[in-house]
């Protein structure tokens, strides 16, 4: 007779709620950039006060997203390895530079959008004139938006594209090694971005004009995830890919899963209900309950995640710890948000951004008629 005996041993979790809350922020600030583009960047038809809500929202996210990452690294001085120890094989070594280099360009981007209203406020303001004047540079055009925009939505495509591909490549766990993984981040990066936006929209009485064109364009992009969605499960119950019924076989028969796939379905049946059927007065509803959904996916894929065990049977707890780690993290990050949010409000005159002007098109000169 032969005995086999598994031992496991104690360890953290690989990733911890501060990942969560970066995956959530970084997603909301690349799609909210991205809805800017055609308004504050090319210039074109649109609405503009729409716009104008999306570069708040991206700013404030995608400069609290950063630091959740960095305490997510346990350690947050680490984050110099990944330029003193490059690792060209790694997609997380790629998103140190990624990252920065977004924020960086994002921020440009905003400056240039609203310079002609620090040029303005430095003309009339006279307690803070000098200020404004050095923020614009003593100047008042915003003709280098378009630039800085392009250059900012390539890198916000390519965080879009790292943040979903580094937890993709991971083979040991097949519920995230598969390729829906980075759609869904996609898709629910806008519906957050959307989220924000309804909500924010409600508390800075935008409108229902704007309230109405964001609840169709979440209920849109709830559609693709619903499909997204469909299309990962349809996969999964055919058997044409070994990968995907075994990522459904490692959490069907656990009531937990079932409730969280219950739970996934009515979240977006009923945000989709409200926001076509009550589009220009259900802002809170709608907003309240995308932000939800965008934030829980995240937090089943990666705590989720990891509670189901690479080897052996039953699931790993995957509570929210109370300390600095888990609960007050979040609200940390939370805070940290709203005040970048309320300072972004009070002192930058965010309503009063303009489109880059368009250069009109040069017509050829008329020919003289030659002389009869």
């Amino acid at each position: 007779m032969q005995v086999h005996e598994l031992v496991g041993t104690v360890h953290e979790a690989a990733w911890l709620p501060w990942a969560v809350q970066y995956f959530f922020l970084i997603a909301i600030s690349t799609t909210a950039l991205l809805m800017t583009l055609p308004v504050l960047a090319l210039g074109r038809q649109g609405s503009l006060p729409l716009a104008r809500l999306a570069l708040m929202v991206a700013v404030t996210t995608g400069i609290t997203a950063p630091v959740a990452l960095l305490a997510d690294l346990h350690q947050p001085f680490r984050f110099w390895h990944f330029y003193a120890f490059p690792n060209l094989r790694s997609w997380m070594a790629w998103g140190a530079w990624f990252v920065p280099g977004y924020v960086a360009l994002l921020l440009g981007f905003a400056w240039a959008v609203h310079r002609p209203q620090f040029h303005a406020m430095g003309q009339r303001d006279w307690r803070f004139a000098w200020l404004f004047r050095w923020l614009s540079l003593n100047g008042a055009g915003n003709g280098f938006a378009p630039l800085l925009g392009i250059g900012a939505g390539v890198l916000a495509l390519i965080v879009l594209l790292y943040t979903g591909v580094e937890v993709f490549v991971v083979r040991s766990r097949p519920l995230w090694n598969t390729p829906f993984l980075p759609l869904q981040f996609l898709a629910t990066g806008f519906v957050g971005a959307l989220g924000v936006m309804l909500v924010l929209g409600r508390a800075l009485h935008s409108g229902p004009a704007v309230e109405t064109r964001l609840n169709r364009l979440l209920a849109m992009w709830l559609l693709l995830v619903a499909g997204l969605g469909a299309a990962w499960f349809i996969v999964s119950m055919s058997g044409l890919s070994p990968r995907h019924s075994e990522a459904l076989a490692s959490v069907a028969g656990f009531v937990v899963w079932q409730r969280i796939a219950i739970w996934g379905a009515l979240t977006i049946a009923v945000t989709l209900l409200v926001a076509l059927v009550w589009p220009h007065r259900s802002g809170w509803v709608t907003g309240l309950l995308a932000i939800h959904a965008a934030w829980m996916f995240r937090w089943v894929v990666f705590m989720g995640g990891q509670a189901v065990p690479k080897v052996g049977s039953g699931l790993y707890d995957a509570l929210m710890p109370t300390g600095i780690d888990g609960l007050m993290g979040v609200i940390g990050t939370f805070g940290l948000w709203l005040f970048l949010l309320i300072a972004y409000t009070t002192f930058i005159p965010w309503d009063e951004a303009t489109a880059p002007a368009r250069p009109a098109r040069l017509r050829p000169a008329p020919v003289p008629a030659r002389p009869v």
